[in-house]
């Protein structure tokens, strides 16, 4: 009897101690979200994912309806269009659709992403991305109409993909690009988060994993696990998706929201497709065009040695390196994003007004 009791007071002091471990993380993270919400934040009043353009649905090859909206003059002769990353939707290009005035924009959410339709898993390919991009480009700019296409992310491979399969419309069809926290070579090759030697063993094990998250009851655990995880996923967020400059709180939400939207399956299915890509065939058609590339210095998804290994690879392009920048720069620094999407409109001879200031 005596040993059951010191046996069961062990355990008793052993969950106890691990019930004050948690309780101490849990008040850790809502003392640093605390602090972050409590800053002073001149986003708080920003309309956020609520700006709307003229809808229109782009049906694909393989029969998935594409969710696109046009901003802007509609006898344009350039229109730009924006390709949005993993796991966002249109709206991550609010700073841009709110600032670039006098010209013709059209944003479109990848498929499987935001208000476009859902595919087969099968279809969740950097390639089919592509493949989706031309006809977009189909709707939205028939005939001679040119565009400028901007990417981040993966929304930059699936500009890749496209140059990839149809290198023909680079000086034709397609007259500028802008390249934004992305890589011509899938996440396995180099990123922050992937240390060098256990890269190897980590994408081969990456797939099945994710793969394994996204089936049957796990999905449902893991789907539960990420709405009730608020503070953690809201602290995940800053320092994923943001550099080590003072950031927003409503633009940190904002971003989180839009990833916690994404359903798992998505993420399982593009995330392998990000892990295998490799697009560098294609970035000397994209040299055919004014490109510019922008890099942040402390991007924690994609490493930035890899958008300078971009920006080398294509010929004649721009490189702006962000100092202390980080992946969604689309939100962190939209000045800059803006500035140089209206730069290369300007070069290909597409007059706008000039952006605002944030």
């Amino acid at each position: 009897m005596a040993s059951w009791r010191r046996i069961s007071g062990a355990a008793g002091l052993v969950a106890g101690a691990t019930a004050a471990g948690a309780g101490a993380i849990v008040a850790a993270e809502r003392i640093a979200v605390g602090r972050l919400r409590g800053r002073p934040d001149p986003a708080s009043t920003e309309l956020l994912g609520q700006l709307r353009g003229r809808a229109l649905t782009v049906l694909t090859a393989d029969g998935v309806p594409l969710h696109v909206e046009v901003n802007g003059p509609p006898t344009a002769q350039v229109t730009t269009i924006f390709c949005h990353g993993y796991t966002l939707n249109q709206d991550c290009w609010h700073f841009q659709r709110r600032d670039i005035s006098g010209h013709r924009l059209a944003f479109w959410d990848q498929r499987d992403h935001g208000r476009s339709g859902r595919s087969e898993s099968g279809a969740a390919s950097i390639d089919q991305l592509g493949a989706d991009l031309k006809a977009v480009i189909d709707a939205v700019a028939p005939g001679d109409a040119k565009v400028v296409l901007v990417g981040h992310s993966m929304g930059g491979m699936t500009i890749m993909a496209l140059a990839e399969q149809h290198p023909d419309l680079f000086g034709t069809k397609v007259v500028g690009a802008v390249l934004i926290s992305t890589a011509a070579r899938g996440l396995d090759s180099g990123s922050p988060w992937m240390p060098a030697p256990f890269r190897p063993v980590l994408s081969r094990a990456l797939p099945g994993v994710l793969s394994g998250a996204a089936k049957g009851k796990r999905a449902i655990l893991v789907e539960h696990s990420r709405r009730v995880t608020g503070d953690l996923g809201f602290l995940g967020t800053r320092f994923l998706g943001f550099g080590d400059g003072q950031v927003s709180p409503a633009v940190i939400g904002f971003l989180e929201r839009m990833i916690s939207s994404t359903p798992i399956e998505v993420v399982a299915r593009f995330g392998q497709a990000l892990l295998l890509c490799d697009k560098r065939a294609s970035l000397a058609t994209l040299g055919q065009v004014p490109v510019t590339v922008l890099i942040g210095e402390k991007d924690r998804l994609i490493a930035s040695r890899l958008g300078i290994e971009l920006a080398m690879d294509i010929p004649g392009s721009h490189l702006i390196w962000v100092p202390g920048g980080g992946h969604a720069l689309i939100l962190e620094r939209p000045d800059l994003v803006n500035e140089a999407i209206t730069s290369i409109l300007s070069r290909v001879g597409a007059d706008g007004d000039l952006p605002r200031s944030a």
